[in-house]
């Protein structure tokens, strides 16, 4: 257990509709009318108004945080609606950051939202993260994650990490220099490498419970709290993991690595190479050549439409589920989910594949280029000629059919 002194000094005195609105504050040993106006007084950044973002930002704009930057170069879509509880149907189309902001107005209009429209790298992240008190941490990509976890040991500031993953949920506070006596830990004393590019599958692929961002960003937004006033204990040191199927909670301690050196400065790269993307396996460190998590033998979907469209009636392998075919579809693919290619049952779905392709070239699509590529080194290893299409159904719509997302 590790409590800390609050992270941020009181700011000015409540006004009457202030006491009025955080009358349910007041009262609770460790925030009342000082920790409200600490509250008042700090700047915390949310990295993603996605799943976690969004109810984590819903309750810190409740709970009277005076400043929330929000940093997000995505739009509203459909499929974020089912747990993106920020964003509306009124929103689709609209950048993820002017929703969220609508919505905060909304909730709180004492609240000053900054938009960060746009990604955070190498080049940006010291100073978009600047000037905060802390830094909320909701992304889903290994490279980000990483980054943030970086730039805030940098600046010096804590980050509040969640994650989420099918009916799973993980939460840690992490700072590489909190007060004195307090040993610090970051994510990579948690994570020192990340995992091999493809190995750990996104929201969309692996699938999410919606209600668990819920749960897991309403944890993150509590840390925050406790932070910045100075109430109970934080997770620092501590890894909390949730399991919903069966409504547990575990707690891992977590400690420095002593063979870790403390990050003084970001990653570089040269030129226009991502060193994080390079870090997590994503892109080479010469930025020329494929990402090594690309398939070596994929097809360009502009490609692939060449050969359908001069009658050439290529081989098409659909490994995405059933329910996505019905949302998007590839006419005169054949759909054999990518789960048929691993366990015990994948010898005969191979073995089907090469049957039905016949010695032809068998084109894998999925979603977005991750499942196909695995699942055509899977058919390669079996002798059969695959190809993955880069990109996928989406890329497809895109560039193709001259559409927006699919789902």
């Amino acid at each position: 257990m590790t409590a800390l002194p609050p992270l941020v000094e009181p700011g000015r005195e409540l006004g009457r509709d202030e006491l009025a609105r955080y009358a349910r504050h007041l009262p609770l040993p460790g925030v009342g009318p000082e920790g409200q106006r600490r509250l008042a007084n700090a700047r915390v950044l949310v990295v993603g108004a996605g799943g976690l973002g969004s109810p984590a930002l819903l309750y810190l704009a409740a709970a009277g945080v005076g400043t929330l930057g929000i940093v997000d170069d995505d739009v509203v879509e459909a499929s974020n609606l089912q747990r993106q509880v920020i964003h509306g149907v009124s929103d689709l189309g609209l950048p993820k950051t002017a929703s969220a902001r609508a919505a905060i107005a909304e909730v709180n209009p004492h609240v000053q939202v900054v938009e960060h429209r746009e990604r955070l790298t190498t080049a940006n992240a010291l100073d978009v993260l600047s000037g905060y008190d802390l830094v909320l941490d909701g992304t889903d990509a290994f490279a980000t994650r990483y980054l943030v976890s970086d730039a805030a040991e940098v600046l010096g500031i804590p980050c509040v990490w969640g994650a989420i993953y099918r009916f799973t949920g993980q939460v840690a506070t992490f700072w590489g220099a909190p007060p004195d006596g307090v040993d610090g830990v970051t994510y990579r004393d948690v994570f020192p490498v990340p995992p091999p590019p493809g190995a750990s599958p996104d929201c969309a692929t692996g699938g999410v419970l919606g209600a668990m961002c819920g749960t897991v960003g309403s944890v993150m937004a509590t840390e925050a709290v406790k932070l910045l006033t100075g109430a109970g204990d934080t997770l620092l040191g501590r890894l909390a993991v949730y399991d919903a199927l069966a409504l547990t909670w575990r707690q891992l301690a977590v400690r420095r690595d002593p063979a870790r050196l403390p990050v003084t400065a970001l990653l570089t790269g040269t030129g226009d190479v991502d060193p994080y993307a390079v870090f997590c396996g994503l892109a080479p460190a010469d930025g020329s050549g494929p990402a090594p998590s690309s398939d070596e033998a994929a097809v360009s979907v502009r490609e692939l439409a060449a050969l359908r469209a001069d009658g050439s009636e290529p081989v098409v392998l659909d490994v995405r589920e059933p329910w996505e075919v019905e949302l998007a579809a590839l006419p005169g693919a054949r759909v054999v989910p990518s789960g048929a290619f691993a366990g015990d049952g994948a010898d005969a779905a191979v073995d089907d594949v090469a049957v039905w392709a016949a010695g032809r070239p068998v084109h894998v699509l999925c979603k977005s280029g991750v499942r196909s590529a695995r699942v055509a080194r899977r058919l390669r290893a079996a002798g059969i000629d695959a190809r993955s299409v880069e990109g996928g159904i989406v890329a497809w719509a895109r560039e193709v059919d001259g559409a927006m997302a699919v789902y």
